[in-house]
């Protein structure tokens, strides 16, 4: 029960217990208590946000005296940190950060969230995003330039941070600025001639970076480093993979981009009552078509993608057994 749950709970008991009703009236009265979920998403130009406000949308429509809401925040570290402190019930979270949190190590170390996947959902892609007047064409090229690593509490952070290092580039010494921004405040630098370079985790087509590579006078650039990931593997475990953002997916994009890749996934606390999971991937599941409709990586939600080792860290029980009986082959 997260905390939200628990205050819900103890406010209808306690209710009951002030017009004396009986123990089994009381129940009843927990039971038809509103019941608040708050769903930690991402920064407002990323795949996220929308996606999560779909998803409380239907919850909120399809589970009676339910109300779901979203929470803008930096991304996946800082979701599972909201997570770990009982302040959201359910978030949207890349597996990388998801395993360092189950572990308690890296920004986690000492902290360990009791996190629990329910779905395996779409691809997040490394995107290192610049424009052709910059001269950038490779990863070595970024030395000296003006770059941003991410919001404070993503996971573009933590992810971009192993590619430098992986590139063999020092993050404090290396570029002539490091920024910190969302990327939507990132295009906008770079529009405006203040950031040379970005790098953005996400699905694809992001917002922001459409709106980059749609400007007027602006040729888009995403730089290769697929190359780069055995050496992170090597260190940070098999959690990355290699995939390919076709040429056209951006306007402008002129050639295929060999990127890195991790998967997402959603995620609740271990002690997320059962009969609410359950509810929760009931109402997911069956509303795929109206996902889709708000963002096209929701097509990559399937059957097929719910794997244990896709999704990182161990299934909540009620979630593993929903999956079992869609027929999903989870080993």
């Amino acid at each position: 029960m997260t905390g939200m749950d628990r205050r819900t709970a103890l406010g209808a008991a306690a209710a009951a217990a002030l017009v004396g009703l009986s123990a089994g009236e009381a129940r009843r009265a927990q039971a038809q208590a509103p019941r608040q979920l708050a769903i930690a998403t991402g920064t407002t130009g990323g795949v996220y946000y929308p996606l999560g406000g779909g998803m409380a949308n239907l919850l909120s429509r399809q589970i009676p005296g339910m109300s779901a809401t979203v929470e803008v925040t930096g991304g996946s570290v800082a979701n599972l940190q909201l997570l770990g402190a009982g302040r959201v019930g359910m978030i949207l979270t890349q597996v990388d950060a998801a395993v360092d949190a189950y572990r308690g190590v890296e920004r986690f170390r000492g902290r360990p969230v009791p996190v629990r996947a329910i779905a395996v959902l779409y691809t997040n892609r490394m995107q290192v995003v610049t424009v052709e007047a910059t001269g950038i064409r490779t990863m070595p090229d970024l030395k000296g330039k003006r770059v941003s690593t991410g919001a404070p509490g993503s996971a573009t952070e933590v992810m971009a941070f192993r590619l430098i290092e992986a590139v063999g580039l020092d993050r404090d010494k290396d570029f002539r600025a490091r920024e910190r921004l969302s990327p939507a405040e990132s295009t906008n630098a770079i529009k405006d001639g203040k950031l040379d370079a970005y790098f953005f985790v996400s699905g694809v087509p992001t917002s922001a970076i459409t709106d980059l590579a749609a400007s007027p006078g602006v040729q888009i650039v995403l730089i290769d480093h697929a190359q780069y990931i055995p050496k992170i593997v090597e260190k940070y475990g098999p959690v990355y993979f290699p995939e390919v953002i076709p040429a056209g997916t951006y306007p402008g994009q002129k050639t295929d981009n060999h990127q890195m890749s991790v998967g997402n996934i959603i995620a609740v606390r271990e002690d997320m009552e059962p009969e609410l999971v359950t509810k929760i991937l009931e109402v997911i599941w069956g509303g795929r078509e109206e996902l889709v409709r708000i963002h096209a990586e929701a097509r990559n939600f399937t059957l097929e993608r719910q794997k244990s080792a896709a999704a990182g860290v161990p299934w909540h029980p009620a979630a593993e057994a929903f999956w079992k009986a869609q027929g999903a082959q989870l080993a």
